[in-house]
């Protein structure tokens, strides 16, 4: 199934006492520290950089996305994600090749039109963008994500801060910080038994101390570029949903709130402009199983703004 991944914000969380013992066990005890408050972007007070920002705005494409709930438009991040923002337009305008999920054949044709919008979570998120309305199809190709880590700061956040891991992280059990955290961690230091472990203990600590929330979601496989100014999952802003690392295609979603736990795992790739009323209204609506819409919210088309 390709998503967001949702945080269990309100669900009790995992309690810790060690994260690492000379026999290479963990433990459980003290609680996971509290999420920490998303920053907030510096301001920038030059007039001449407000007028080169404005200027790049202006030169973003911007589409409009019409519903049976409304109209919604977006401007797209051409600089931060261009592969991302090309096969979003290419799909929507027809001129990009994808494969017909009924028919298995190659074809080019508006591949919005007519889809849904198949999962709703209020205060979260809308998603859509699947051929099959499951969350499950996609146009028959996969492609690379487009994310700087160094731009959204997670090389300067620590993996482990305190002895416990980032809230980010969605670490909710011993076997989970086991295959994200120290299998990865082991494997990088070359760590290949109980024996080697417990001789480079205190290399293996000092490690676990430095190690960011960049070098963790590598470890998980997730590659990084540099150069793109990306952008953070805020309110407002479209990003490519997936099933992991590399694995875009189609379906896309719009935050309704700010998601920092998603931050280096989606690209984003626009953010609305006009008729976020009507992606609120989209995900209050009455759901069923899977966060299904019980009446469709249909995509009538998405088309470039000219």
């Amino acid at each position: 199934m390709i998503h967001p991944h949702i945080a269990s914000i309100k669900s009790p969380r995992t309690n810790w006492v060690s994260w690492l013992t000379l026999t290479g066990l963990l433990a459980l005890g003290s609680a996971l520290s509290a999420q920490e408050a998303a920053e907030k972007p510096a301001k920038d007070e030059s007039s001449e950089a407000a007028a080169e920002a404005k200027e790049e705005v202006s030169a973003n494409p911007k589409v409009l996305i019409k519903t049976n709930q409304g109209d919604i438009e977006l401007e797209l991040f051409e600089k931060a994600a261009p592969k991302t923002v090309a096969n979003f337009i290419g799909l929507a305008e027809g001129t990009k090749e994808f494969t017909d999920p009924k028919t298995g054949e190659k074809i080019k044709r508006n591949y919005y039109d007519g889809l849904t919008f198949h999962r709703v979570i209020p205060d979260f998120m809308i998603q859509g963008g699947c051929p099959l309305g499951t969350g499950s199809g996609d146009p028959g190709y996969k492609f690379e994500d487009e994310i700087n880590a160094d731009a959204l700061g997670l090389n300067d956040e620590l993996a482990v801060p305190n002895g416990q891991p980032h809230p980010h992280l969605l670490i909710r059990s011993q076997s989970q910080f086991q295959s994200q955290i120290l299998s990865p961690l082991f494997q990088k230091l070359g760590i290949e038994n109980q024996e080697d472990l417990n001789k480079r203990i205190d290399e293996v600590r000092g490690a676990m101390e430095k190690l960011t929330l960049k070098e963790a979601y590598e470890g998980m496989g997730y590659e990084f570029q540099s150069g793109l100014p990306s952008e953070k999952p805020m309110r407002g802003v479209i990003a490519m949903a997936n099933s992991g690392p590399d694995t875009n295609g189609s379906q896309f979603f719009i935050n309704v709130a700010d998601t920092p736990h998603l931050t280096g795992k989606h690209t984003v790739f626009g953010k609305v402009v006009s008729g976020m009323d009507v992606v609120d209204k989209i995900s209050k609506v009455k759901t069923g199983s899977g966060a299904k819409p019980e009446e469709p919210v249909i995509i009538e088309s998405i088309r470039l703004v000219k």
